[in-house]
């Protein structure tokens, strides 16, 4: 009610009262006093009345022109120009006359012209302006230059030092108005100002000298929507050396989508309630205000924004005061932030409440999310951790953490896991709040890590910044490696960086990245269109395997100090990867060691792709091996990216850690550095029973492949002791083999060969890899006719561990670290594979759980393998179950019970069921916007549903690119998920047709999928019957 009662107060404000208000502010609007405003009423018949009327229009007329004159000249000696544009953003260009206010002139011909004033003279004002910008045109194409504002990037005349924004946010009916003053220095003289503005009302344009000598007139101002950029024509140029200020006046719509300056809500107590929050990276500030939206273009910003007090207001900075009103308004102004880029800035508008802590340097911690998670304590542990992953990074980096707080806001509605903005780290709800009573550990170890991720961003982000999006890897790579080292810090026995790094990080993106339409992780980017592209699990996770190699070949703590002294020289500024590594030398140098880290590195950032090293021993000279290199690809059949340059032209400077090792021993390692096609090495000790081992702990982004006596030696070695060979290499050899054999360098029987000693593996690691190996064989083969016989070989792999292992007991009342993290996800990963694959027991225990769920209303499933249990059952139990699932899904308030859920419900074997959930998915009432990508995978992922996912899909292709096509990674992910595994030539040439006669972007995901679904079909015709083959002959031994 008291919502209702303020509304009632104050009315709806629409970008059309903002723009009268403005107008009547500004003297531009409506009739002015005096006679002209008697003269457009109704004249009296008497000629008397008649006569007298027409002398004072003539006294009036003359009174207005003296005045006119004088208003005119004082006008021009002060210089002072205040232009008003009513234009669209994504309008055509519209110039405002000279040395007049001209607000209508803007406006489309007849509309919001003021009384007397003819649309025919509007119409003819505006095609005078339009053919003055078609002459500008003109000459920039005969200087053979792109006018300024038609070029990729902002040209480089103007630097901005200072932002004052200031913000009013009208949340009852979504819209916002904003003032913005820019202190410009001048480096070349010019007579445009080019800044970014996109999906904006702009009302009014002042520029003015910050001294005393006055303003600069404006002769026009239009928009230019191709490179979403906002034009100032001034009247003369501006002077180099000089400072400027910008003053513009705008207002814009709070979006109903997941980029800028948006909208979300939730439903507490049965009231839905809604919030505005931002996200600007990459490019996106440029909706919410004017500005230089470059990452280069560093300025400090002061914010402040207005809104209705049952609101609270954050940024990146604390509040320094607050400005209450009467009439329920309240303006919040922020402290100044340091120096950084547009797509850092941030804010938000809620009826949010939070707890804090405080961290020893004084930093203070809060955590904003919704009034019964902050109740529940949803956000306490992502809030303690944080606390102590400020202090940890603090210390490893040796660097302040540089502002006085650190919020983190959690949303029900993001595009993405979260955003590192400085001081104000937005996340969506599923990667932040944390109940333990129903958290697995699989969910807080994807917490943990979020948070870590994001915070490390505080430094090589936020305090560092990237000159340009080429080296978007400088801060995401670095985070993404930091996801395992800050995780280590919280819990050591957990070993992420030397174990999960090589499951989740390596091996995953060497699948990506073995693909030729792959990319190098520094890669060109021309104009705003093509950023998007580089923000892909390359830059993530290559960043992070490359980061890492680097880190090992250095030593650890050469690299730390080396990264300790590149943020003291550059922060507050940017740098590129060549900062990088010149800091990195110089590190090296200081502890003797000369390597030119540049001329290293650059071959693994500039080229793409990653090298298989293949070694093989000499049969005539004894101890000799003959060790070369060539380029990964599935698909040796597909044409190189680049046609100029084959796949044999590649070459890299290869870190090689080699170790020789026998049935109880193995050596310590050396390196040798392969630079060239082919070498000969001499390997001390190799005799004729001793294996070779390379790249030792997977340290290295390669793969190593061998002649077949060594694969067989290996294999001997892990049947009779695996443990002479380290966990990490144990796990590699296994990616490793899978691998190449599904490229073609190794036979089909070696990697199911390996897996047989799995049966004797105690640790999670070679089976999670196996597992996740596994993976994609399993979908090449799930609808074949003798996928059984496939099924069967595994079932028989997992059978013995399955039972040695058991289920987990029921830990509700158990904290989820006290449990040991490497069992219990042993465990986990051996339950999954036994009722994936149809293993009795498995699915009767699944059955049982679930039964007791429904019959007693309380969940005693197990909170580690709930994910399983509830797939498990909803694909072999009847419709009930799966509509018990949904109410469940519906009822929950719990965000990660929410998620698991779900995707249980793509787990069905009942297409209706699937086909249903597909169309609910594009409910957003149903379905938050970044879970109906989730679901459509899920469901591509079943054998049952993918030919579901994939017709879905192609039918709802424009709605899906309309809502998630500016959002980084949502369409990549999406085309990939749907698209790889689909394996035959009739999904291959539907997937070919469906790309002719697509409309929209995601064009370098299409050439993904092409590929991949290639390589698949390649695989079915060169492979399938060779690894059949195989299977039934072991099945019969």
């Amino acid at each position: 009610m008291a919502l209702e009662e303020k509304r009632e107060k104050r009315p709806p404000v629409t970008p059309m009262m903002i723009e009268e208000e403005a107008a009547l502010r500004n003297g531009s609007r409506g009739l002015p006093p005096g006679p002209w405003a008697d003269a457009a009423g109704p004249r009296p018949r008497t000629t008397e009345r008649h006569i007298a009327v027409h002398k004072r229009l003539v006294l009036g007329f003359a009174v207005s022109i003296l005045a006119l004159l004088a208003v005119t000249m004082i006008a021009v000696l002060l210089s002072v120009r205040f232009e008003e544009c009513g234009a669209a953003a994504d309008g055509p260009p519209r110039a405002g006359g000279n040395g007049s206010l001209s607000g209508a002139a803007r406006q489309p011909p007849g509309a919001g012209q003021p009384p007397g004033r003819p649309e025919e003279e509007a119409r003819g004002g505006e095609a005078a302006e339009e053919e003055e910008e078609e002459e500008e045109e003109e000459e920039w194409q005969r200087r053979r230059e792109l006018p300024p504002w038609a070029r990729p990037r902002l040209p480089r005349h103007l630097r901005p030092l200072h932002y004052n924004l200031m913000l009013s946010a009208f949340m009852e009916n979504f819209t916002f108005s904003g003032e913005v003053n820019v202190q410009l220095e001048v480096r070349n003289a010019s007579r445009y100002i080019v800044l970014h503005a996109h999906r904006m009302h702009i009302e009014a344009v002042r520029v003015a000298e910050d001294k005393l000598a006055g303003g600069v007139r404006v002769a026009r101002t239009f928009f230019y929507p191709q490179t979403q950029v906002f034009v100032v024509v001034l009247n003369r140029s501006l002077e180099v050396q000089r400072s400027y200020n910008l003053k513009i006046i705008y207002n814009a719509l709070i979006e109903n989508e997941l980029l800028g300056f948006f909208r979300s809500s939730y439903v507490l107590h049965g009231e839905r309630r809604f919030l505005g929050v931002t996200q600007f990276s990459p490019t996106h500030a440029r909706k919410a205000f004017p500005c230089f939206d470059e990452p280069i273009y560093k300025a400090t910003f002061k914010i402040s924004i207005r809104h209705q007090a049952t609101y609270l207001s954050l940024s990146n900075m604390p509040v320094e005061t607050s400005v209450f009103e009467e009439d329920g308004w309240v303006t919040d102004h922020f402290s100044q932030t340091p120096l950084m880029s547009t797509y850092y800035l941030a804010w938000a508008v809620c009826n949010f409440t939070y707890r804090e802590t405080v961290t020893k340097s004084g930093v203070v911690v809060r955590l904003y999310a919704r009034p019964d998670a902050i109740r529940r304590g949803s956000g306490d542990y992502a809030l303690n951790i944080t606390r102590r992953l400020i202090e940890f990074y603090e210390d490893y980096f040796k660097v302040p953490y540089s502002l006085p707080k650190l919020d983190l806001l959690a949303v029900p509605k993001h595009p993405y896991a979260a955003m590192e903005n400085w001081g104000l780290s937005v996340f969506v709800e599923q990667r932040i709040l944390l109940d333990p009573s129903i958290s697995s550990i699989l969910y807080l170890l994807d917490v943990t890590m979020v948070i870590v991720h994001e915070l490390c961003h505080q430094w090589f982000g936020d305090l560092v910044t990237p000159v340009w999006w080429e080296d978007v890897w400088l801060k995401e790579g670095f985070a993404h490696y930091f996801e395992f080292i800050g995780t280590d810090y919280l819990y050591p026995g957990w070993n992420m960086e030397k174990q999960r790094f090589l499951t989740d990080v390596l091996h995953e993106v060497m699948l990506l990245d073995g693909l030729a339409s792959s990319h190098p992780v520094s890669q060109e980017v021309q104009q705003a269109s093509d950023i998007d592209r580089v923000f892909d699990w390359i830059a993530y996770k290559k960043g992070a395997a490359l980061i890492r190699m680097l880190a090992s070949f250095m030593g650890h703590s050469v690299f730390q100090m080396g990264l300790q002294d590149y943020l003291t020289i550059h922060k507050y500024g940017n740098a590129a990867r060549n900062d990088l590594w010149n800091t990195l030398s110089k590190a090296l140098k200081r502890v003797g060691k000369s390597v030119n880290i540049q001329e290293v590195m650059d071959q693994w950032t500039l080229q793409m792709g990653y090298p298989v090293i293949t070694i093989l021993g000499n049969e005539t000279t004894d101890n000799i091996i003959v060790i070369s290199q060539e380029r990964f690809v599935y698909d040796s059949d597909t044409k190189p990216k680049d046609p100029a340059r084959g796949d044999n032209s590649y070459l890299w400077q290869i870190p090689l850690t080699i170790a020789v090792g026998n049935t109880s021993h193995i050596s310590s390692e050396a390196i040798i550095w392969v630079s060239n096609k082919s070498e000969h090495h001499r390997i001390p000790a190799l005799e004729e029973a001793s294996w070779l081992l390379g790249n030792i702990n997977q340290t290295g982004y390669f793969r190593v492949n061998y002649d077949i006596r060594n694969w067989k030696l290996l294999i001997n070695q892990l049947t009779r002791n695996h443990e002479v060979i380290s966990v990490s290499n144990r796990a590699g050899l296994i990616d490793d083999a899978f691998n190449l054999a599904r490229a073609g360098y190794l036979p089909q029987n070696i990697p199911l060969e390996i897996m047989r000693y799995l049966s004797e593996e105690k640790d999670f690691l070679p089976w999670h890899a196996a597992s996740r190996a596994l993976y994609p064989l399993d979908k090449l083969l799930d609808r074949t006719e003798n996928y059984n016989i496939f099924n069967e070989y595994i079932l028989r792999q997992v059978a013995s561990m399955y039972l040695k292992l058991g289920w987990p007991t029921n830990n509700l009342n158990k904290s989820l670290v006290q449990a040991s993290y490497q069992h219990e996800e042993l465990r986990r990963e051996v339950i999954m594979l036994a009722c994936s694959f149809g293993n009795k027991h498995c699915h009767q225990q699944a059955a049982t759980l679930i039964s007791d769920w429904i019959s007693s209303n309380r969940n005693r499933i197990p909170l580690n393998v709930r994910d399983i249990v509830y797939c498990t059952g909803v694909s072999l139990m009847d419709e009930d179950v799966w509509e018990f699932i949904w109410m469940k899904f519906h009822s929950t308030t719990a965000v990660s019970e929410k998620k698991i859920l779900l995707e249980a419900l793509t787990c069905s074997d009942d297409r209706n069921l699937l086909n249903r959930l597909l169309n609910l998915s594009l409910n957003s009432e149903v379905v938050l916007d970044q879970d109906a990508i989730d679901v459509i995978i899920h469901v591509a992922r079943n054998p049952h549903g993918r030919d579901l996912a994939w017709k879905f899909f192609r039918e709802k292709w424009k709605i899906l690119n309309a809502r998630y096509g500016e959002a980084l990674f949502m369409n990549s992910k999406l085309v990939s998920g749907v698209t790889e595994f689909l394996n035959t030539e009739g999904e291959l040439r539907e997937l070919k047709n469906f790309i002719k006669s697509y409309e929209g972007g995601a064009a370098v995901s299409f050439s993904r999928a092409v590929e991949t679904v290639e390589a698949n079909v390649r695989w079915q015709r060169l492979y399938k019957e060779e690894l059949f083959q195989w299977l039934r002959k072991s099945l019969t031994q």
